[in-house]
């Protein structure tokens, strides 16, 4: 679930106008819609959580954060307004704080136990400034500082205030005031030569130096792409350089190799693609990077790690060493000078291994804990995590499970806890983990010891106790506003000192406002007021203010009692004395918060004719068809193809003449053959009776509750106004009444006059719609919170299709429930699959028995 963190530079100098008229802020504002408009394109936008934060003193900085749903978010982003110092240091912690919130409760950076990259929370912090002079009340800073002191507890255990799955990007506006009369420059766009350029670097991001529009919106579209999961690591290279490689690909000791000259290869500082799992749709890993100090147990306090770990790779060539059925982490790199560097030596049979300095107990550069190599069709470079110090452990296992069939003697024994010793002991239980899913024996002992002092475990756990704390403070605070400046109190004199109860105009106004004595006119210049009448105050009409309801009269208790009603059970749909016109009146601030509309819409109906063209999702011309599918010479034929249709063998002529309709018996011959050959349905929604359903042709099921609006789209399709009949060829007509009877349930439906030759079942395209509104509603359910899943295996009892239709579904919706941890629902979606599986065995050994039998 990637994290989009917005800072907007709300100083006054973003009050500034462009050639266009707009201040920087506008085009700040705009340019976050339009992000969101790009980044809706990708289907997997639907996990995103957005912030919002601004250079106001914190906590007031705080616009959007964790709690804030979409519409806050842009209500707080319409109503921004800029006002204040440049303090973007103080910003940008602030922002990185909010950020790191939560990660100390649910041990996300896993402090003292190695680095997991499967372990993070992707998120993207983009600021839009105008990249003028920073400033702050002590005044103008040439350099950007972050301040050291966080209110944020265990901020001292990392050195840097960001993590290694938080990039920053920076959109420095350079819009000009005066429109140019030179050529807009096409290409990339350059980098900013302000302060927050090397803050960007630093974490892994990069900034933009703007000056035009179309600028920005290539920009725009460069960021959507950044959004990728995944971990920012440090590669440094350590040892002599790689041989050449010759023009036939083999190793050139002749050529020499300049070792003394740096090149851009040497240290890459870039991200790896931690990809989520197709399945769960969360990332799965096995091994963690190692930590650059041995957990001891006389250590009284851990020591601060960077932010990017530190991984060192030797040129030596090295065969990559790998054995059946041990798991191992494969990370692909983002392109760099390093993996162009790989990739043109072609060798995608060799690596390099990787190291992290002072991993080890026994030495300084520490022990391989992984390589990189080329991909075989040199396409990418890829990261390649294994168990720590792998070549020694790799040979033992290979032995353990040719040379002694998982017996091993004491030699082996005695080899492998010599490797245990050289193994850090966060290692331990994945290594354990590893070997339980091999089907080794249990060679590692059940009483693991991390490695860490009682001390460190004790001082964690009351980190994590405060960081609750300081959490629900912070997210307290969100959305305040800051508190207005008290400024000098001058003492009013006039009045001699009177209260103002003693007041003789206010007693008057007092007595009029209550209705004791009518207003008199005060002085009213009717030229001022041109065309405006004042309307006398009636003075039998008094107005409703009653607390007591004995003050009520007699004859008004009826219409009073109506009012109350009304009031307390919202049976209005507009408040008293509020035309029906202003109901579809919306304020601007939020006309363009079009995701909140959508949400509150009912499902898309289905189309009539599933042969037309499906129209395009087109906001503000909906009736605009696509037309790439469709050629010019076959709209004659669009048009008339429903209406002419070509008979099908078998079927009777009949006259087309009535309009009338009648009634549909509807049968459920395909539901009683299957009782008949044994074929019962597992337990859940494929174990429902026939009673409810109305079977069509092909064997489906439609609930009843969808059988009215098909009977009307079908008649619909249909000029003469005829319908068929199931299980006949014929369409009957007549004026008659009928009733079908499904079980205990009744359905009627209305039917025309006459026959005609056609065949009335549930199209694919039809059940595909049906299919669709399903999952849609599927999604909506998975998200709700509780354990209420009802509505869930309701929505699975109304899937189109076989049980293969019906097995991706419950399939589709375990993987949403696995995004959103609801455990409990799983387990019920699980058994559901079992019974779907052997209800399909079933289904063959019953086919097979029939077969033999004949």
């Amino acid at each position: 679930m990637p994290i989009l963190l917005f800072l907007i530079d709300t100083s006054a100098s973003m009050n500034q106008r462009t050639d266009l008229g707009t201040s920087y802020l506008d085009i700040a504002k705009g340019a976050v819609e339009l992000f969101l408009k790009l980044r809706a394109r990708d289907p997997a936008s639907r996990g995103d959580r957005y912030m919002l934060v601004t250079y106001d003193e914190p906590p007031y900085c705080i616009k959007a954060g964790w709690k804030e749903n979409h519409a806050t978010f842009m209500s707080e982003l319409k109503n921004l307004q800029a006002s204040g110092l440049t303090t973007l240091g103080q910003a940008l912690r602030s922002s990185f704080d909010l950020l790191n919130l939560n990660r100390l409760i649910s041990g996300i950076d896993n402090y003292g136990q190695g680095r997991n990259p499967f372990f993070l929370e992707p998120s993207i912090l983009i600021t839009i400034t105008d990249g003028n002079k920073l400033t702050s009340t002590a005044g103008v800073q040439e350099e950007l500082h972050l301040p050291l002191n966080s209110p944020l507890p265990g901020s001292e255990l990392t050195k840097e205030p960001f993590r290694w799955d938080q990039r920053l990007f920076a959109l420095v506006l350079r819009l000009p005031g005066l429109a140019s009369t030179e050529p807009e420059q096409l290409g990339s766009v350059p980098t900013d030569e302000s302060a927050i350029t090397q803050m960007c670097e630093v974490t892994g991001g990069r900034s933009y130096c703007v000056r035009t529009q179309r600028m920005l919106n290539q920009c725009l579209e460069s960021l959507v792409q950044k959004v990728q999961s995944g971990v920012v690591i440090n590669f440094e290279k350590t040892g002599p350089d790689p041989l050449p490689i010759g023009e036939d690909g083999f190793m050139d000791s002749s050529r020499p190799s300049n070792s003394f000259a740096a090149h851009p290869w040497y240290s890459c500082h870039k991200l790896i693609y931690v990809r989520p799992n197709s399945k769960t749709g969360v990332p799965v890993g096995h091994w963690p990077i190692p930590e650059s100090f041995w957990p001891d147990q006389n250590l009284p306090s851990l020591p601060p790690r960077t932010s990017h770990p530190v991984v060192r790779f030797s040129c030596v060539d090295c065969e990559p060493m790998v054995i059946d059925k041990l798991p191992f982490d494969k990370y692909e790199l983002e392109p760099s000078p390093l993996t162009q560097y790989i990739l043109e030596r072609k060798s995608p049979h060799t690596c390099w291994q990787v190291f992290v300095t002072s991993s080890g107990k026994y030495n300084e550069l520490g022990y391989p804990f992984g390589y990189l190599k080329a991909s075989t069709t040199l396409t990418c470079v890829n990261l390649f995590v294994m168990p720590y110090n792998y070549p020694v452990l790799l040979p033992l296992l290979d032995d353990l499970f040719k040379v002694h069939k998982l017996k091993p003697n004491l030699k082996w024994r005695q080899a492998f806890d010599s490797y245990l010793k050289t193994l850090p002991p966060y290692y331990l239980l994945p290594l354990k983990k590893a070997l339980r899913m091999m089907g080794a024996p249990n060679l590692i002992s059940d009483n693991l010891d991390c490695g860490l002092s009682y001390s460190v475990i004790s001082y964690l756990k009351k980190l994590s106790q405060q960081t609750k704390l300081e959490s629900e403070r912070i997210l307290a605070s969100v959305g305040k506003k800051p508190p207005q400046e008290i400024g000098i109190k001058v003492k009013n004199h006039l009045g001699g000192g009177v209260s103002l109860t003693h007041n003789k105009t206010f007693r008057k106004l007092l007595k009029e406002i209550i209705g004791e004595t009518a207003p008199r006119l005060t002085e009213f210049n009717s030229k001022e007021f041109a065309g405006f009448q004042v309307g006398l105050l009636n003075k039998d009409l008094k107005p409703q203010t009653y607390r007591n309801a004995y003050d009520i009269p007699r004859r008004g208790l009826l219409d009073q009692l109506t009012r109350m009603r009304s009031n307390l059970l919202k049976t209005h749909k507009f408040i008293v004395g509020q035309d029906e016109d202003s109901l579809h009146s919306v304020p601007v601030a939020q006309m363009g918060n079009y995701q909140e509309y959508l949400k509150t819409l009912a499902s898309p109906l289905r189309e009539i004719d599933p042969d037309q063209p499906k129209r395009l999702h087109t906001f503000g011309n909906p009736f605009k068809q696509d037309k790439k599918g469709m050629m010019i010479d076959e709209a004659d034929e669009f048009v008339a193809g429903p209406q002419n249709k070509v008979k099908r063998p078998g079927e009777a002529n009949s006259p087309l003449s009535s309009k009338r309709r009648r009634n549909v018996p509807v049968t459920h011959d395909v539901h009683e053959k299957k009782v008949e050959n044994g074929q019962n349905a597992p337990d859940g929604f494929l174990s429902k009776p026939a009673s409810p359903e109305l079977t069509n042709v092909a064997g489906d099921g439609i609930p009843p509750n969808q059988l009215a609006p098909l009977s009307d789209d079908f008649t619909s399709l249909r000029k003469d106004g005829l319908i068929h009949k199931p299980g006949s060829s014929a369409v009957t007509g007549g004026s008659k009444d009928c009733s079908v009877s499904g079980g205990d349930r009744k359905v009627s439906v209305a039917a025309t006059s006459g026959t005609v030759p056609d065949t009335w079942q549930i199209t694919p395209a039809m059940a595909q719609g049906i299919n669709a509104d399903i999952k849609h509603q599927l999604m909506k359910e998975v998200r709700k919170f509780g354990r209420k899943y009802e509505r869930i295996f309701i929505l699975l009892e109304g899937v189109q299709g076989p049980l293969a239709v019906k097995k991706q579904f419950v399939e589709f919706t375990i993987k949403e429930a696995a995004r959103f941890k609801r455990r409990v629902l799983i387990q019920y979606l699980e058994k559901i699959l079992e019974k779907i599986d052997s209800h399909h065995f079933l289904n063959n050994v019953n086919h097979i028995s029939s077969r033999s039998s004949c």
